[in-house]
Parts: structure tokens; sequence; C-alpha cells
């Protein structure tokens, strides 16, 4: 009953956002949605492409320094991983960590959360790990568990698909989640050269394509539309002056699409704006994390400087 419930919130949800967007003079679809339980399966072979170079240089940043981690963690930690997915990364932490208190996934994936979480709870029999299916960009329940610390594990440069105000607003609530002390690591693609960057959302074998696409097919299938998929092309570009890449469906031909009642008129090379991933600045993100109540502590980085993982530590005024 709870998930039928929880379902058909979500539904209502996705119907309200998708209608918006749609509406709006320059047509755009939270890119939250594109992780279904199809999209989440796309996203994982996008983490092993040749060009996406941000999962295996966090990995390796991560490896390189899991005992410092760790320990800026601290021991009876209870750790909170946002937007967790196939929960892969967060291993390198479960295998160092001193005696965690419970490791609570947040994902508004459901069917792949519960199953990411059953295949941990399989390898790590003495942790007490609590799946919570759940949109972490608004208020949701963190189950009680005594612990030393609370800490956010916020990886892969999910920070970068929200706009600045959205972003600032996202680490506020994280410092309110974790309270004064608690703690946020937290994943971020630097800023480096455009070629680089567009590569790793242009791969070769069309699988971010395929990933950028499923929005509608999801649309599609949940919400009763008639898109015509394949009548729109996946399109990535850095943008400079926003320092972000941005993701794109572009219509082939002038067309029409229907939600429910609504129709929706889509000129030739219209676009839907599907996703954008901001690059940071260290020095920068640090400044405007000061502002939302969280000091950078540590910074670890590869040798090519294209990412960095960051503990900021919860400060009195937050």
């Amino acid at each position: 009953m709870m998930n039928a419930l929880i379902a058909t919130r979500a539904n209502k949800c996705l119907r309200s956002d998708v209608l918006a967007g749609l509406s709006l003079r320059r047509k755009r679809l939270p890119s939250k949605y594109f992780y279904d339980a199809v999209g989440s399966r796309l996203f994982d072979r996008i983490t092993d492409l040749p060009e996406y170079y941000p999962t295996r240089t966090e990995i390796g940043i991560m490896h390189a320094n899991a005992g410092a981690i760790s320990e800026r963690c601290g021991s009876r930690c209870l750790l909170i991983e946002l937007g967790a997915g196939s929960a892969t990364k967060v291993r390198i932490l479960l295998d160092r960590l001193d005696r965690a208190a419970g490791y609570v996934p947040v994902d508004v994936s459901g069917e792949h959360l519960r199953a990411a979480a059953a295949t941990l709870a399989a390898d790590y029999p003495y942790l007490d790990i609590v799946p919570v299916v759940a949109d972490f960009t608004t208020r949701f329940a963190v189950p009680e568990r005594p612990s030393r610390r609370r800490v956010v594990y916020f990886p892969g440069s999910t920070i970068g698909n929200f706009d600045p105000p959205e972003a600032d607003a996202l680490l506020r609530r994280i410092a309110h989640l974790v309270g004064e002390g608690g703690g946020l690591l937290l994943g971020v693609d630097l800023r480096k050269d455009p070629e680089v960057l567009e590569r790793a959302y242009n791969d070769a074998a069309g699988v971010t394509a395929a990933f950028n696409r499923n929005l509608l097919v999801r649309i599609n299938r949940e919400l009763g539309a008639d898109f015509d998929v394949q009548a729109f092309r996946h399109v990535a570009y850095y943008n400079r002056e926003e320092s972000r890449i941005e993701m794109h469906l572009v219509s082939d031909s002038e067309q029409q699409a229907t939600v429910g009642s609504t129709t929706f008129d889509f000129r030739a090379g219209e676009s839907i704006h599907t996703e954008n991933s901001y690059k940071y600045d260290v020095a920068e993100l640090a400044v405007r994390a000061g502002a939302c109540g969280l000091r950078l502590d540590d910074t670890w980085t590869d040798a090519r400087g294209y990412f960095a993982v960051l503990h900021f530590t919860a400060t009195p005024t937050a």
C-alpha cells in the first residue's frame, strides 16, 4: 500500500514537472527524471565508457586517499548517500570506515535502489542498511540511528546538475540535515579543456544519446504521451560563459507531441533542455559553501586536476 502511494505521488510530480517544463518558452525537463530503472542501467554503462572520465577518476581518488577520507568522516558515523544509484563508490568508504553506525542510500529510483541495497546487505551483513526512496531535492526523513556524527556522501559531481541558486539551497539543506559538526563528502568535476568535457558527453557508442532519449521513453510510458523518440537527437556542448555542459534533445522536424490532454508544438531545431553539468573551481565553491554553512576542510584530487573529492563540516551558522 505504501509503495503504491509513493508511486502515485511520484507520477503526479512527474506529470506536473513535465507539463510545466514543456510550457516554457525554452522547453526544459528536470534531469532527475532520467533515473528510472532503464535510465539507471544506461548511466551505469556510461560510467564505463572510455570517454567518460569522471567516475573512474573519482574512484581513483577515493582508493588513493581512502584512509584519510575515512578518518575525516570519523568513527561511528551514519553515512547518508544522496542519489545512491548502484551504490558502487560507497564500498570504498564502507571497507574503511571505523564501525559505521549505518548506511542510508537515498534515491528516486526505488527498484534500482532496493536491488543495490540488497546486494550491499549480502556483502556487508554487519552493517545496518536502510534504503530511502525519495527525491533528495525535497525534504525526506532520515532513519534515526545512534551515531557520533552524520555524514552526507554526495559523489559523482551530481551537485553540478543544479543551477547555482538550487545548488546553494541544496547545500543549506545538507548542512541542516547533518547538523553542527556533521560532514559532507562531495565529489565535484573541475574546469578543464572543453574538448575533454564534450567528448565525455558525446560518446562514440551512443550510450549517452540513448540515456537522454530515454527521458521521452519514460514520459510516453508513465504519462501516456506520444513523443516520436527517434525524431529527437541528442546534443551536448560546453557553455563557456556558464561553465557547464548542456544536454538537449533537439527536434529534427516540425512536429507535435501530446501529454495527457495537452499538445506541444516543436519547431525544427527546437530543443528540450534536459541537463546541465556545471564544472567547478574549488576556491570559488568553498566560498559559496561557506555562505551555506559548510566549511571546507580537505581537498583530494587526481594528478591531472580533473576531479576533486571535498570534505566540509557544518558550522554553527548552518
